[in-house]
C-alpha cells in the first residue's frame, strides 16, 4: 500500500462510491477543496481510500473520508489516518476534528478522538463531532 497526496477530482470518484452512491458525483464534491489537502491509499495501483484534510491555524479537519468497501476491514484506513495525525503533528496542528458517522465512533476513538455535543443528522445520516487535542 501507498499513501500519498491526490487532487480533490481525483477523490470524487471514492467518496461518491463509499459515501453518497444515491447522489451525483457533484454532491460529494465540498467547498474549500481546491485549498485542501487529499490523501489516497494505493493498492496496486488503484486508489481505494481516500482523505481530506482542511486546516485552519493550528486546527485540522478531516472530511469525506471513505475505503472501498471491498477493502474496508483490512487496516488500510487506520494506516490513512494514522499518516495523517504524523502529518498533523509534524505542521504544528493542535486539534484535529471531524464530524463522523455514529456508526464510526469506536474507529475514531482508537485515535483519541473522543465526542463533543450531541448526535446530529446530516442528509438524514446520524454524525457525532469528534475531536482530540495534542500538546505539541
Amino acid at each position: 500500500m501507498n499513501i500519498q497526496q491526490i487532487t480533490w477530482d481525483e477523490a470524487l470518484p471514492v467518496r461518491h462510491c463509499v459515501l453518497w452512491p444515491t447522489k451525483s458525483l457533484l454532491f460529494c464534491k465540498v467547498e474549500g477543496d481546491e485549498a485542501a489537502n487529499h490523501y489516497g491509499a494505493f493498492v496496486d495501483g488503484q486508489l481505494v481510500c481516500v482523505a481530506s484534510i482542511y486546516i485552519d491555524g493550528n486546527k485540522a479537519r478531516l472530511r469525506k473520508f471513505a475505503t472501498l468497501s471491498e477493502f474496508q476491514s483490512k487496516g488500510i484506513g487506520t494506516k490513512v489516518i494514522e499518516y495523517l495525525v504524523s502529518e498533523l503533528k509534524d505542521l504544528n496542528i493542535g486539534y484535529f476534528w471531524c464530524d463522523a458517522r455514529t456508526s464510526a465512533l469506536g474507529f475514531y476513538q482508537k485515535f483519541g478522538l473522543q465526542t463533543e455535543g450531541s448526535e446530529f443528522k446530516k442528509s438524514s445520516v446520524s454524525y457525532y463531532k469528534m475531536a482530540v487535542r495534542w500538546d505539541l
